[in-house]
């Protein structure tokens, strides 16, 4: 274990047992303060004034919902539009690799900055909220395609749950989890929290969201999905376990698996990206009306 590991790992149990010892005496604060450090992003934030060259030269777009507002970036081509979803601690820049690709085929492009990321609005990140804002993304551009990473194909997959009839009919997923129960006994075994915790998150998440933890499942969702979809997870990824994209696929009917080999959770590669590109625009795939709207 590196020096750097090594404080990282002291720090998260002394975390973990502070967050314990608040169970015990102060069960409410304990409460907020695990569900502030699951659901805050620490990086990934963006400055107008100092924006990653790739998304300098684009149009950008400003989108008002509720108390929030989120940020869109759009490289103009044809009919066809494309919307990008990016994950945790990321931002719109993220597809910085996969654009010269997807720009192979003519399309717009557009990406969206997720709540409390990039230039989009608040401290706290939640799948719900991302689906609100895709959805309005969605009402506006009327996209066929889209493409989620990590958390953001998480996202992708619940907004097409909720709002089953849009523009979209072809989906791509690469690395992203199925089961939310999953991601929250990951952090609760990496802070090392009681049994206790457990239960106070789960009943956190009902009060707030209105589902159980186990109710939100990826490959619950996909189980009704009727668009196409391209799943893609590597087997060597150390942030989302390759089980959770296999998950995904397993139960949606219309949709195709890619395991990849060496590409960890990024899943930037150049072989990878042109099966996406025949999976959305080869002769085969016409059919599904994508290219004749």
């Amino acid at each position: 274990m590196g020096i750097k590991k090594g404080i990282r790992f002291i720090t998260l149990k002394s975390v973990g047992q502070y967050i314990n010892f608040l169970s015990y005496v102060r069960p409410q604060k304990a409460v907020e303060l695990s569900y502030a450090l699951f659901s805050q992003p620490r990086i990934g934030r963006l400055q107008k004034e100092t924006l990653p060259k790739i998304l300098k030269n684009t149009e950008t777009e400003t989108f008002h919902h509720n108390e929030h507002h989120f940020q869109t970036y759009i490289w103009k081509g044809n009919e066809t539009k494309i919307l990008l979803v990016h994950g945790w601690e990321s931002n719109a820049s993220r597809w910085k690799k996969t654009l010269p690709h997807l720009q192979k085929s003519g399309s717009t492009i557009i990406a969206i900055d997720a709540p409390a990321h990039g230039q989009s609005s608040g401290k706290e990140f939640n799948v719900p909220l991302y689906a609100e804002f895709i959805n309005k993304a969605v009402e506006k551009y009327q996209p066929e395609i889209i493409i989620g990473h990590s958390i953001g194909g998480a996202a992708c997959v619940y907004h097409q749950y909720l709002f089953p009839n849009t523009s979209i009919n072809k989906m791509v997923i690469l690395g992203a989890p199925s089961e939310l129960k999953t991601l929250i006994d990951n952090y609760i075994s990496m802070l090392s929290l009681n049994t206790k915790m457990l239960s106070l998150l789960e009943s956190k998440f009902m009060k707030r969201f209105n589902f159980k933890l186990e109710d939100f499942s990826g490959q619950r969702f996909a189980s009704e999905f009727n668009v196409a979809g391209l799943i893609a997870h590597d087997t060597s990824d150390k942030i989302v376990a390759f089980e959770e994209g296999k998950k995904i696929a397993s139960h949606w009917k219309n949709s195709q698996f890619i395991e990849t080999e060496g590409l960890g959770h990024g899943m930037h590669d150049d072989e990878l990206y042109e099966k996406v590109l025949e999976f959305l625009f080869s002769e085969s795939s016409k059919g599904s009306g994508l290219l004749s709207r």
